[in-house]
């Protein structure tokens, strides 16, 4: 009886193909389309975003303070003389104006 003393051939390529396949897999978890560094420039942008999204309803907010208080159910006198001096460029005749 003759006795091989080296570990079957089929045995190392099914362990060569176990590690592979692990090795294809923690890529695609790290660095694939759903992966970890994906995920951080998702959150990063997401983070960006989100703060475009609050400076923007600060402006929202302001124009539509103006809006309602330049509007005919309730006049702000303050407000109307500041713009017609920003806008229109008018001054009262009593008043000096320097540049």
């Amino acid at each position: 009886m003759i006795s091989d003393s080296r570990p079957p051939f089929g045995l190392f390529l099914y362990f060569a193909a176990v590690l592979m396949l692990g090795m294809y897999f923690t890529f695609a978890a790290v660095q694939g389309e759903y992966g970890l560094f994906k995920r951080a420039v998702v959150q990063a942008d997401n983070t960006r975003l989100q703060s475009q999204l609050d400076a923007l309803k600060g402006q929202i907010s302001v124009m539509e303070n103006r809006t309602r208080r330049l509007s005919d159910g309730y006049l702000d006198l303050d407000l109307l003389d500041q713009q017609a001096r920003d806008v229109l460029g008018l001054v009262r005749g009593d008043e000096f104006v320097l540049r």
